[in-house]
This record gives structure tokens, sequence and C-alpha cells, in this order.
């Protein structure tokens, strides 16, 4: 169980840190990557403090662990310029190069990529406080996606490999790309999410933009050599600083084609709204969610509170696919309660490093604060914390905090909360929880805990036309990659699969002609001598 005393003393002195796991801190990262080229910055930069604090005997300091560059709008309107250059109006090199060179470049990456591994899993654990377990998973499963997409990319170019001959017109349909993409990842999965967009839209021949949140971008640093050297100049660019000083200006200029972006909708709003040709703009969006657990009254107890914890409480909850409300039958909700707050009590508050660990440090400036104000909030309303040291706060750690009874006068009943509070609602009709889902603003997922058929079936039907994936008896999450992953309403925009994610990037285009002897000559002439690599009827193994 979680003491008060383990909590109080939750932070280390430098001596008690692992050795493997004490970079030589700080980090001033001064290079970025633009046209080709590691640059040097001599400009202002961003203190990066760590979630972690040490104790240093005269009290908690909260860890600086680097610097990196803070860029105007003319160094972002350099990488625009770079990344337009290369696209070329997709005359570049690059969107016109053969689809197996576009992997082979990739797969170089990757071999590059691989090798910094240790590296960007200890930089993922000090910069955004996740755990060393599940640090290594985001890496691992990064390099996974990028493999599922290659194959996926390799299956997509097979099927446009052949004509087809329609009312007497010979036509061949290929995936094109749209541009310039500007690729800007969340915090949460700084390496996993941000590769989920820009992997596609590179392989697919676009050139990229890439801005690293403003949490976690030390962990990119050790990328830019592989960046540079295995793609063409100009296209992979990359930015830092303020996003109102560096991202207006590439929306202002109309030279961005396609926004790619994972993280609030508000801000997305703002971002949109500078674009000058708003009808020339893709955005492929991940926004916010708000998803509910529906505990039915014949649900198992001990298997539904398992899921529940892991899916509220995974990465501290600081997923878009965490449970974030729960609506339990009220003829099992003090059973529910008791069991739930007895699993809590059993996760393990530490640093990343600690084996066994199941809570860590949040990252964002003043989140603690921000949980004890929708707790206090709620207390107001009438609820209570009801899990033993629920809420309990030491600097940028605090304990999971179990809210109950939950009703609508709440502000978290209604607001993604995005970290360790899980609001528990009692209800007694199933409209309750169905009207809720209804209603809100968000449309990711939801999941369904219980037995009868009858009853969740009676469900599915409603839950699917109001989000876009409906768990049942397990928790909310992405995975696996080959399924669709998308919201409706304000959760997103777009659809984010391996297979969707290469199609979202592009626009199918055609080239088609009449079947004349003349232009059968022609077509001829252009496949076998191989004079265009979109015409052509090469397959790829």
């Amino acid at each position: 169980m979680a003491s008060t005393d383990k909590i109080s003393s939750i932070f280390p002195e430098r001596g008690g840190i692992p050795a493997e796991y004490l970079p030589s801190f700080p980090i001033i990262q001064k290079e970025y990557l633009v046209n080709g080229e590691i640059r040097a910055w001599n400009g202002e930069m961003q203190e990066v403090l760590s979630p972690i604090c040490l104790n240093t005997g005269a009290g908690l300091e909260q860890q600086v662990i680097g610097r990196y560059p803070l860029f105007t709008g003319k160094e972002a309107l350099e990488a625009l310029d770079a990344a337009v250059a290369a696209y070329d109006s997709g005359r570049g090199r690059w969107p016109t190069l053969p689809v197996e060179e576009r992997i082979r470049c990739l797969e170089k990456f990757t071999f590059m990529m691989k090798e910094e591994r240790n590296e960007i899993v200890n930089l993922l654990m000090w910069e955004i406080g996740k755990t060393h377990a599940d640090s290594a998973k985001e890496f691992d499963r990064t390099i996974e996606y990028i493999s599922f997409t290659i194959d996926a990319l390799k299956e997509l170019d097979r099927a446009g490999s052949r004509f087809e001959i329609k009312d007497g017109i010979i036509g061949q349909i290929r995936r094109a790309p749209l541009g310039v993409v500007l690729c800007m990842g969340p915090f949460n999965y700084p390496l996993n999410e941000t590769f989920t967009t820009l992997i596609p839209a590179l392989l697919m021949g676009n050139t990229v933009i890439f801005k690293p949140p403003k949490i976690g971008v030390l962990l990119h640093r050790p990328l830019l050599r592989a960046f540079r050297d295995a793609f063409p100049a100009g296209v992979v660019n990359t930015i830092y600083g303020d996003g109102a000083k560096v991202v207006g200006p590439l929306m202002e200029s109309g030279k961005i084609d396609v926004l790619a972006f994972i993280g609030s909708s508000r801000v997305a709003d703002i971002i949109k709204k500078q674009h000058p040709k708003p009808h020339r703009l893709r955005s492929v969006l991940g926004l916010e969610a708000k998803n509910a657990g529906i505990v039915l009254r014949d649900a198992d107890i001990d298997p539904t509170v398992k899921e529940c914890v892991t899916g509220a409480l995974s990465f501290n909850g600081q997923r878009c696919t965490a449970l974030k409300i729960i609506f339990v039958h009220k003829d099992i909700v003090v059973e529910f309660l008791k069991k739930l707050n007895q699993r809590i009590a059993s996760l393990a508050p530490g640093m990343p490093w600690d084996e066994g660990v199941g809570l860590t440090p949040l990252p964002e400036p003043d989140k603690t604060e921000h949980m004890k104000r929708y707790i206090e909030d709620a207390k107001e309303q009438g609820a209570m914390v009801v899990n033993e040291k629920g809420g309990a706060i030491n600097r940028t750690f605090m304990f999971p905090a179990v809210l109950y009874p939950v009703n609508n006068r709440m502000k978290i009943y209604h607001e993604e909360q995005f970290g360790p509070v899980i609001p528990v609602v009692p209800y007694d009709r199933i409209e309750e929880p169905l009207d809720y889902v209804v209603n809100s603003n968000y449309g990711q997922q939801v999941a369904v805990f219980g037995n009868d058929p009858d009853a969740i079936a009676r469900l599915i039907d409603p839950l699917v036309n109001q989000v876009c994936r409906v768990n049942i008896n397990s928790q909310c999450q992405r995975g696996p990659d080959t399924f669709p992953f998308t919201g409706r309403k304000d959760s997103a925009e777009g659809t984010l699969s391996v297979t969707d994610a290469l199609r979202v990037f592009t626009i199918r285009t055609l080239v088609a002609a009449k079947e004349t002897d003349q232009n059968k000559r022609i077509i001829t002439e252009i496949i076998r001598e191989k004079k265009s690599n979109f015409l052509s009827t090469d397959f790829i193994f």
C-alpha cells in the first residue's frame, strides 16, 4: 500500500539513482536540421525541467536536464522554404522517387534509430516521467510501427500496379503525395504518436516540417543525424519554440498542405484558422477524449476493476484513450469502489526506473494543482475522495484520487482531466450513461463491462453511432496499430491506422487514356523502358 511516508519521500537523492539511468545533464541541444544540414543555434534557449525532483538535503529541486532552441518566425520560414523546395510542386526528387527507393531510405533510418534506443528510452523517463518499461515499449512499438507501415505500403503499391480498362478507357490508379506536411506530436507519446503521422507522411512522398512537443524535445535529438543521412536534403526539417511564434508564420504562408497535429481541439482550431486557404489544407488530427466506462449490473467485478484501473491510470491517466469517467450500476457500486480502491492502493509510487513502479511524477507544469482544482470543485458539489491517500501531493507527484458520487454539476463530469483522478458516477437506468455519451463533445471510445449478450448488444448499436470503438470487457486503447484509430465530434479528424495513415497523407490520382492503338503503344513503351515511376507495373516483393 502507498503510505504517506512513501509519498513524502518519493524523490531520491542524486546518489540513489542507478548509474545506468543517470545521463550527463544538462543536455544543451543547439543542433537543428534544415535542408539536409545540422546547423548550430546561437539564440535564445528554453530550459527543460524534468518532472523528477532531487532531494538535495536542503529541500527538493526539480532537475534541470537541458535546453533547446527557441526559434523565431525567421528560422521556421527557412525550414518551410527547404521543405517547399524539396517537394518542388511534386517535381522534387523525393515525391518522384520510386516506392522501393523511399522504402530503402526509411529502412536506413530505422537501422540508425535502433542504435539510439538506450538514450531515447532514458530521455523518455527523464523528460515525461514514463516508466522504464513503458518507455522501452514506446520505442519498440515505434520500430514495429515502421515495419508494419512499410509492409502496408507494399500491399498498397501492389494493388496499384495493374491497369484497369472500363468503357474504352485505360487507367492506372495510384496514390500521390499532397505536399508539405507540418507534424506536431503530443507530450504523452512524444516518439510513437509523432511517428504515426511523420512516417506515413514521409513514406508516401511528402516533405515534412517536424515540431516536437513542448515537453519531450530532447529525446528527438539523437535522431537528427539519422534523418539527415537517410533522406534527401529538405525532406525532413525540424523547428523548435513557442507555437505562436513558429507555427503561426508557417500556416499564414499558405504553403502548408497538411496539418498533422495531436493535441487539444482548442489549439488545433487556432492553427487551422491561420491558414489563408482553409479548403486547401488537409487536416489529420488526434484530439481530446472523455472515454466512458459503463459497468453493468452483472459485470464480473474483479476483472472489471482490473481493466478500469489499467485503463484509467496507465501513465497516470495521461492518455487520450484513458477511461476518464466510469458509470457503475448502483446495485454493485459499493463493492466496485471497495475493490477499485484496494487495487489502486496496491500501485507502487516511485521513480520511472524503479522495478514494478505504477505511479510516477507528472511532467506538465502545475499539473498537480490543476488536478487539485478538479477535486475541490467536485467536493463543493457533493463528491468525496473515497480512497485512502487519494489526491495526496508531493511537488510533481500526486497519488490517484477516486471521486464519488460524481454528477453533472461538476467540471470533471464534462472536462477531460488527463491525469490521475477517477470520477465514478452511480446510475440506475442505462439511459443515463447512454445520454452522457450522446451529449458529450467527444466521441473516441467507450468500454462496456457485463455478461448478458442481449444487454451488451442493445448498447453496441447506439454506441457505434456515437464513438469509433466499443470495447467489451476491456479498457479503451489504440492498438493494435492495424485497427482504425479515430474519433467523432471533437475527438479526431482523419483516421490513423497503419493502412489508413498512408491513405490520409495522399490522394488517389490516375493516368487515363482512350483505348486506341496509338495510346497502347505509348503506354507500353513507357512501361517497358521504365520512363515513369508512376505509370509502372513493377511489383514490390
